[in-house]
């Protein structure tokens, strides 16, 4: 084979036939991941994607170059205090992983002691050394760690393959040996119960659904394990969480349009898990059980209350959610006859995207105009009958994240992260009783980073329907509008992620080349709220397409793009987007990268058996049982609507062990696209082969997997150059 011609998948034709619709796949024998041919084939297609981008590589290895100069690879984090130890990590340079730490802590101290990178703190005790736990190995990712109350006992749960399942062990910090229980095959969450005796864990089904609670008792058989919880509807996931002053295991079970919270209370060896919210009344929502003033109550956040409860809107009408709160002792009756008070009442412009506490605060993340901030009230105010009063820190830009979280339910401080487009990450303790922030870190950028270099600005494009979406255009201070340069689109618009103001160093190293980065905030996002959210998702999902197309005229007719040197680029849904977006208007694009696509997504929801693909019923519809949704869904997939069209030159990006999204799917979408394409541009299929959803493990692997795709688009939109 010539290194100009890319490899060619054998057509073997697999019949579907669904609602009378018959559908001929050539390309689903490469589903088969055990087949030495299939393996043989994405070996041939790296081959040729080696090939056909290595005069890239010098730009790759200065885009990688130039995020290492940037970073301060040896470096630690703020310690968070948890009982009497402050908790850290920290990294060293030439280090793949960090390593997880701990110090004692002074009684009652809450300011975490000063560290300094490269410099171990006077009786620092190692939790786990991520890089020798990735030794011999060629993937290693943490999927959670918990601790008992008395600081002895460390669990945490390793995946070496990079399909998202762990092997759960157990550290006696005492004496840095492991107790002789191993158990295999955990899903994420794990929580140790107040006496240090139960160790809570999930567990997933064979189509990767998180559907059973366990429970080991330390010192026995890992055969004799518990199942405390096991959810059969295939259509619903489930999770675990210890309230804030971890009491109380949460069992969350759910999905995207309504959900269901059982309660145990950990304290009473003879107490049961009952139901608080069940699933049958429909209502979305999360619940976090806590004590004050010596009774207990729940603080919920949800889209409506129980009818007759007072709450004033029914179940679904508070659909931007609302918080509310009732003694704990409401809900053994029934929902209808429960009285939950209003905290925080609904509105259509503010979303409430969650609620926490400690012994004396709510804290309440909210987003308002786009941007998620933070508020807190006192406890006393929240319970007291009337509107509590909030108070919520001011931060300077226009654009920006802030999230609050506290390690310890004691704590007088809560720990607010905050960043920007242009800020680096801050830490800050925010002290409740008076309101002061107190910055402890900013992420140091090395190499002259000046933020002032660089801008980023809000605009509006205006949708087919007349929608108006948010874009972020972000850019190098010396680039104008005046219809030259290159420009990136980057969207998602699916399951009510948003896409947030947050820093990126490799961004950077596109800026600098001149490129224009233009995030769209489309519909199926969550960035303007729940209805942004239903807007996209469904039997309306084609308006998260016609948003990012819209979006893209837009940095055409605004000057800031040349119309020849347009990319775009998307991950995991945001695949599907990329690809649903080439078969529309391919013209529009000179370049396209794919991570992870879900670009076969039709094939993959009707087969429940395939991972996670009945928990998808909620966000696209059911294509098994309704033939109006297969027949929508059929009208957009990506893969069965590539069309003879001039494509631009694509690399799909994948992993052999992703759970999520399967590699067969842009492997087949890559064949077609290079079937159909007019235009004789390069359509490459990169895959890891060791690697996750996520991608390879290890930050230097990151950075190197961030400088491909990059270089790709810069070499796409003729930008190899930093400007001057």
């Amino acid at each position: 084979m010539s290194a100009d011609v890319p490899p060619v998948a054998r057509k073997v034709p697999a019949r579907r036939e669904r609602h009378g619709d018959v559908f001929v796949d050539p390309y689903e024998w490469l589903r088969d991941k055990d087949s030495p041919d299939v393996v043989g084939h994405l070996e041939a297609e790296n081959a040729y994607t080696e090939r056909i981008t290595e005069d890239q590589q010098p730009l790759r290895d200065a885009i990688f170059d130039e995020i290492k100069r940037r970073t301060q690879e040896t470096d630690l984090s703020v310690p968070s205090r948890l009982d009497d130890w402050w908790y850290y990590s920290r990294t060293v340079e030439g280090s793949q992983y960090p390593v997880y730490c701990r110090v004692e802590a002074e009684l009652d101290t809450w300011t975490p002691p000063a560290l300094v990178p490269g410099v171990a703190l006077e009786g620092e005790q190692v939790l786990l050394d991520g890089n020798a736990e990735a030794e011999g190995h060629p993937f290693f990712a943490l999927g959670g760690a918990a601790l008992t109350r008395d600081g002895h006992l460390y669990a945490y749960a390793v995946d070496h393959t990079g399909d998202e399942t762990f092997t759960l062990r157990i550290k006696d910090l005492r004496t840095g040996e492991h107790l002789p229980e191993v158990i295999d095959s955990v899903f994420y969450g794990l929580e140790f119960s107040p006496d240090g005796r139960r160790l809570f864990y999930v567990v997933a089904d064979e189509s990767w659904r998180p559907f059973q609670v366990r429970v080991h008792t330390l010192g026995t058989p890992v055969d004799r394990d518990e199942v405390l919880y096991e959810e059969d509807d295939v259509a619903q996931w489930t999770s675990i969480d210890l309230s804030s002053d971890r009491r109380w295991l949460l069992v969350s079970i759910g999905n995207s349009e309504y959900s269901e919270t059982r309660c145990l209370d950990l304290m009473d060896p003879a107490a049961e898990l009952t139901v608080l919210v069940p699933r049958g009344e429909r209502i979305l929502h999360s619940a976090e059980v806590f004590e004050h003033g010596g009774a207990a109550h729940v603080l919920l956040v949800h889209n409506g209350g129980p009818e007759g409860s007072g709450e004033g809107r029914g179940k679904g009408q508070a659909f931007n959610n609302m918080v509310s709160v009732a003694p704990l002792t409401e809900f053994a009756k029934p929902l209808a006859e429960q009285e939950w008070r209003t905290v925080v009442d609904h509105d259509d412009a503010v979303k409430i995207e969650g609620a926490d506490v400690t012994s004396t605060h709510l804290l309440l993340s909210l987003r308002r105009n786009t941007i998620e901030t933070v508020r807190f009230a006192t406890l006393d105010d929240v319970l007291g009958g009337g509107a509590p009063s909030f108070a919520e820190p001011a931060f300077g830009e226009e654009l920006y994240t802030a999230a609050a979280s506290s390690s310890d339910y004691r704590s007088p401080v809560v720990r607010v992260r905050y960043t920007s487009f242009f800020t680096p990450p801050r830490i800050y303790d925010y002290v409740l009783a008076s309101g002061e922030l107190l910055l402890r870190k900013e992420t140091p950028v090395l190499g002259g980073y000046d933020p002032s270099d660089y801008v980023a600005e809000r605009a509006w494009a205006t949708a087919d329907d007349g929608a108006h979406v948010p874009l972020s255009i972000l850019r190098h201070a010396s680039v104008h509008p005046d219809g030259t340069n290159p420009a990136l689109v980057y969207g998602y618009g699916s399951y009510e992620v948003s896409m947030d103001p947050a820093f990126g160093i490799a961004r950077l190293s596109l800026l600098d080349r001149g490129i224009v980065f233009v995030i769209a905030h489309i519909r199926g996002g969550g960035e303007l709220g729940r209805r942004w959210y239903e807007d996209g998702k469904k039997l309306r999902k084609k308006n998260t397409f016609s948003d990012f197309v819209a979006a893209t005229d837009w940095v055409v007719s605004s000057g800031w793009a040349d119309p020849a040197r347009i990319g775009c680029m998307g991950g995991s849904a945001g695949g599907l987007l990329i690809g649903a977006v080439l078969n529309l208007a391919p013209e529009k694009y000179a370049v396209a990268v794919a991570e992870v696509p879900f670009v076969d997504a039709l094939t993959t929801i009707l087969n429940p058996e395939l991972p996670l693909s009945a928990l998808e019923w909620e966000e696209w519809g059911n294509p098994i049982e309704d033939p109006e949704v297969y027949a929508y869904m059929k009208s957009y997939t990506p893969y069965e609507n590539v069309r003879p069209a001039p494509y631009p030159r694509v690399a799909a990006v994948t992993s052999f062990n992703d759970t999520r999204v399967l590699y067969v799917e842009p492997a087949k979408w890559v064949q077609a696209l290079r079937e159909a394409s007019t235009s004789g541009q390069p359509i490459v299929l990169k895959t890891e082969m060791v690697a996750g959803h996520g991608g390879a493990s290890g930050r230097y692997e990151e950075w190197k997997d961030r400088a491909w795709d990059y270089a790709f688009i810069a070499d796409g939109l003729g930008a190899r150059e930093p400007i001057a």
